[in-house]
């Protein structure tokens, strides 16, 4: 059976082999590798090199054939991969203004106003540094009149469809991917902004959310029509922190999931899967996300409190669960405590009858050395079988 059709039944429910695999090592993370060992491949890149024009600095880019690492899709054998799907959501296209840089790090303001903080040479979120997007008539005046128009330049038709037709013979289960609205009206208004307006706005919210989620399916029609139809769609949408949601489940339930709901209808109308990421505490927005009718939830972050079996003892005839193994014990335990571990996750899901992924509850960062992630993976092999 494929990591394909394996995924396939897991999703739907229908007698697969094994549990499935999927993680996701960062960029940081397969460079540090490569000094363990970790395989390279030759590849053409476009990279952007610093060189003097006119007397002046200026950044060109230029093609190169570089080292790169193997992608871990192929390396691990993950069952699922990525076919592009990111799309344009800025109402200003083309803006990317460097407001101040560093050698380390750069603050960009984008197509929305908003100022970021992003690191040059490390990996992780951006750092919110201010908003023009403060009050709902900004959003009028300035953002809302250039969303509401379909503009087929906004998709990469081109790309996805040539990415789908290199992934069909992989037997890889295929997906798009993007942010949707709670991630982008964070980096639109900033937190406190859209916290606010939550509680003393809330019209501002559904219209914002109204725009976007219309957006989002008029270009998705687009692409899935003209590029194809993978398997399947991840929504990444950070919903909570330590132990508790950004906000209410009530609030959730009337402001955001009616919209979740809206776009997941939308995918199944093509057949596809549709996954829900959120970092951070999601153990009470559960019912919310199977009543939204998501296929699959990524990825309980132990650390922020989520407990992966109480959530497959409530909800493991609903949902697929991704990931949820605690990536400290990666960080920092011993090989033995791997081994251990991993065992003991994988015989906690399967006598609890979970339909679920194998992977960490969260990503794999640098504090991670490449030989105990290896040994996660053998372990996990060993007992991956229902």
């Amino acid at each position: 059976m494929t990591p394909k059709e394996n995924t396939q039944r897991l999703l739907n429910a229908d007698g697969p082999e094994r549990a499935g695999l999927n993680d996701a090592p960062w960029g940081a993370t397969l460079r540090k590798w490569v000094t363990q060992g970790y395989p390279t491949r030759k590849v053409k890149k476009t990279v952007t090199e610093k060189a003097t024009q006119g007397g002046k600095e200026v950044e060109k880019e230029v093609e190169k054939e570089i080292d790169e690492p193997v992608p871990p899709h192929e390396h691990f054998g993950f069952d699922m991969v990525g076919v592009g799907g990111w799309y344009d959501m800025m109402a200003l296209r083309g803006v990317r203004e460097i407001v101040k840089e560093t050698d380390e790090w750069r603050i960009i303001r984008n197509g929305m106003g908003a100022s970021l903080k992003w690191w040059k040479d490390k990996d992780g979120t951006p750092e919110h540094v201010a908003f023009d997007m403060t009050s709902r008539a900004v959003w009028e005046e300035k953002y809302k009149p250039h969303l509401l128009d379909v503009d087929r330049t906004r998709v990469k038709v081109d790309e996805s469809r040539k990415i789908i037709e290199e992934k069909a013979g992989s037997g890889k289960w295929t997906h798009y991917g993007t942010l949707f609205i709670w991630e982008h009206m964070r980096q639109s208004m900033g937190d406190l902004c859209m916290y606010e307006s939550l509680v003393l706005d809330p019209d501002w919210i559904h219209d914002f959310n109204r725009v976007y989620t219309d957006h989002l399916i008029n270009h998705y029609k687009i692409l899935i029509d003209e590029a194809g139809v993978p398997d399947g769609m991840w929504l990444y949408e950070d919903l909570g922190f330590k132990e508790r949601l950004f906000c209410s489940p009530q609030t959730l339930k009337e402001l955001i999931f009616p919209y979740y709901a809206e776009v997941v209808d939308f995918f199944h109308s093509y057949g596809m899967k549709v996954i829900l990421h959120s970092c951070g505490f999601t153990m009470d927005a559960l019912p919310l996300i199977v009543d939204a009718g998501f296929d699959g939830l990524h990825p309980l972050e132990v650390a922020a409190g989520n407990d992966i079996f109480k959530a497959v003892e409530d909800y493991g005839d609903k949902l697929v669960f991704i990931g949820g193994f605690d990536k400290r014990i990666m960080e920092s335990g011993s090989f033995d405590d791997i081994r251990r571990e991993v065992s003991e996750f994988m015989k906690g899901m399967k006598d609890r009858g979970a339909r679920f992924m194998f992977g960490s509850d969260h990503s794999i960062s640098t504090n991670t050395d490449y030989d105990k992630y290896k040994c996660a993976i053998d372990t996990y092999r060993e007992h991956m079988t229902y």
